[in-house]
């Protein structure tokens, strides 16, 4: 008894949402539960699609298959932009997407998946979990039976495939590009016309002229889209999603239905999920990034400083009016930057001093 209650108190608490503590229900231990998990990628797409085959594979064999997850690709059984419904309406128990993606429902959720000039992924990470990040991530998808959690980032992005050169911010002026979340606000604000669609779409849209520019994520995943066909020029870095966190939707109905043992088990499978999707990310861009260079020749061209400096000062503009948008956007905003702010003191002696280093 005393080595259980060591093990509830000292490790099952902390792994819980809010700290609250999550004691296994033997009473229903041997209950089995069908998932279904709908997803806003296309099917066992890489990093993004093959994290959502990692996390319900986790689920299902961490519980011992008492829980057995099955992956619906974007389409499949919902839209790629259908998720958040299906998860809050109980079609799906669980979902894997963007919080960006659902602005619609409250604007707030941009500030869960990426903020332009915003939090690294580590960062991020540490907000969330450690910021009070996770807990107001909640309490906004509360009133729509939703419990979030982070299961993956993928690090900071490229900026995207271009068929003009950047050589100014004028360049942007009529450009229609694909960039979803606070990014896109941005650049319509320097001109430009963005453009809402699943990562499926964008090959053909380049391809017909229906798009002049699109951000997907980075070397990994546009590689394996093929953009390298259809785009001359590559631009870094991704200024408007510098990591990228990707989220594990969860029924809340579903979620406690479950005994408490099983829970415990759906949200340490996400932490595991989230850490390795960002280990992935690293490793695989290295070697992408390799390919389109020396293999496919394809331009990778920074974004002038000028070009970043003027859109750091219109994101500045963005942000702040995503806060004054409403009580909870406010509370969310006042967190994030205060911490960015905090970390960023931290960084500039820890991180970026190394790397200086390093690179003398």
């Amino acid at each position: 008894m005393k080595r259980r209650d060591f093990i509830q108190k000292a490790g099952v608490g902390s792994l819980a949402a809010g700290g609250t503590l999550l004691a296994p229900n033997v009473a229903n231990a041997g209950a089995q539960f069908k998932w279904k998990m709908v997803t806003a990628w296309p099917k066992n797409f890489p990093g993004l699609g093959t994290n959502a085959n990692l996390l319900a594979k986790l689920i299902t064999e961490m519980s011992g298959g008492r829980i057995k997850v099955k992956v619906y690709g974007a389409k499949e059984l919902v839209p790629a932009f259908e998720v958040f419904d299906a998860v809050s309406s109980g079609v799906a128990e669980m979902g894997h997407s963007g919080a960006y993606y659902w602005k619609g429902k409250a604007p707030a959720t941009q500030f869960f998946s990426a903020v332009p000039f915003g939090l690294t992924a580590q960062e991020m990470n540490a907000w969330l979990y450690y910021g009070g990040g996770m807990e107001l991530w909640r309490e906004l998808y509360k009133p729509f039976g939703i419990i979030p959690t982070a299961t993956g980032n993928s690090g900071v992005q490229m900026a995207g495939w271009f068929n003009r050169e950047i050589k100014s911010i004028d360049d942007l002026k009529g450009l229609k590009m694909r960039i979803p979340g606070l990014g896109g606000e941005v650049l319509r604000r320097a001109g430009g016309t963005t453009v809402d669609m699943p990562g499926g779409e964008l090959f053909t849209s380049l391809q017909s002229g229906a798009l002049d520019a699109t951000e997907w994520v980075g070397p990994y995943n546009d590689l394996a889209f093929g953009f390298h066909k259809v785009a001359k020029y590559y631009y870094y870095p991704g200024w408007h999603e510098p990591g990228s966190t990707m989220e594990a939707l969860i029924n809340e109905k579903a979620f406690n239905a479950l005994p408490k043992d099983l829970q415990v088990i759906v949200l340490t499978a996400c932490k595991a999920a989230n850490m390795d999707m960002i280990s992935e990310y690293t490793a695989r861009n290295n070697q992408a990034l390799d390919t389109l260079i020396n293999k496919h020749k394809v331009k990778v061209l920074p974004l002038p400083d000028d070009v970043l400096k003027t859109l750091k000062q219109l994101s500045e503009e963005v942000v702040l009016e995503l806060a004054a948008k409403d009580a909870l956007s406010k509370k969310v905003y006042e967190s994030v930057t205060q911490f960015r702010t905090q970390v960023t003191k931290w960084g500039s002696i820890s991180e970026q001093a190394f790397l200086r280093a390093r690179s003398l």
